[in-house]
């Protein structure tokens, strides 16, 4: 069983429920699952102690993970789901980048430091013992 950490923005009602998605279907795979939607940290809310909290949290948890999915919703995606990527990245982590929004425009960054690409649909029959390469094909900023 692999434990994958499920990075994404959960700022709307589009995002919570892709999250949701993908937390189903992943866990219904079998996946040992960290959602950081559903850890909250004790600490004042809105403080630099409940920041400092969350960010080793997460940090944490991504150095536990043998593999970082990434909800991606292409150029606006959320600045602290890019960092966890480029931080498991950095540690050796494999991150697949999973396309919530396919029409949006897309980073590089993103892109050449993942794994593979896939879309949200993919997720129920992605193999992701292999981690196949999937290559993006749009536009890149």
């Amino acid at each position: 069983m692999k434990r994958v950490y499920l990075a994404g923005p959960f700022f709307n009602e589009t995002e919570v429920k892709n999250i949701e998605y993908a937390e189903s279907v992943l866990a219904a795979r079998g996946f040992d699952l960290f959602v950081p939607m559903r850890h909250e940290v004790r600490t004042e809310t809105g403080t630099v102690q409940w920041a400092r909290d969350i960010f080793e949290m997460d940090r944490s948890e991504i150095d536990k993970a043998d593999l970082v999915v990434m909800l991606y919703y292409g150029v606006y995606s959320d600045s602290g789901t890019a960092w966890e990527c480029g931080y498991a990245y950095a540690k050796g982590v494999p991150v697949v980048v999973v396309h919530a929004d396919e029409e949006a425009d897309s980073n590089l960054m993103v892109h050449i430091g993942c794994a593979t690409n896939i879309s949200l649909g993919d997720l129920e029959t992605f193999d992701f013992k292999s981690l196949p390469r999937y290559e993006y094909t749009g536009d890149m900023l």
